[in-house]
């Protein structure tokens, strides 16, 4: 007998669960080891700030009476669903989608627990040059980021691949 679930995409959760894990693990460590607005500076254009985000990407949304937070949780959960859906609906070999939709999935999911048990998200990687900074972000934010990346490159490449 053939092992059809092996062969989808859902293979690629692993990755998931790694940015879940190194994102909650970071933010713990933060929170352990900073007060909030506390900063380190690590290089001249870097530093680890720890500050909390009530809103979405660039604090969007996060001066508002806290409906957000509930939105956001439920955003995340359902993207992550739509997201495993289509790991399962592909094949093995994609994988740079897979891998995309993996590194979403952990993202999303890892800012979620974070809204649900603290009311807001953690972040702490400040890069800035001069007096510009850039949104304060975190590892979910990174997976976040690259799984859309990845997902730019892939449509490029299917339609090179066409």
């Amino acid at each position: 007998m053939i092992n059809t679930k092996s062969k989808t995409g859902l293979a690629f959760l692993w990755l998931s669960a790694v940015v879940f894990c190194v994102d909650l693990a970071t933010k713990y460590l933060v929170i352990k080891n900073f007060a909030l607005y506390d900063s380190i500076s690590i290089l001249p254009v870097f530093n680890l700030t720890y500050v909390r985000n009530y809103g979405a990407a660039f604090s969007f949304l996060a001066d508002h009476s806290g409906w957000q937070k509930l939105f956001f949780i439920t955003l995340a959960i359902v993207i992550s669903g739509v997201l495993i859906y289509f790991l399962y609906q592909n094949t093995k070999c994609k994988l740079l989608q897979n891998a995309a939709y993996s590194l979403i999935i952990g993202g999303a999911l890892g800012n979620a627990m974070d809204r649900a048990y603290n009311g807001f998200v953690i972040d702490f990687f400040d890069f800035y040059w001069r007096d510009w900074h850039y949104p304060v972000f975190n590892v979910a934010d990174i997976g976040i980021t690259i799984g859309a990346m990845l997902l730019i490159i892939d449509s490029f490449k299917s339609k090179n691949d066409k």
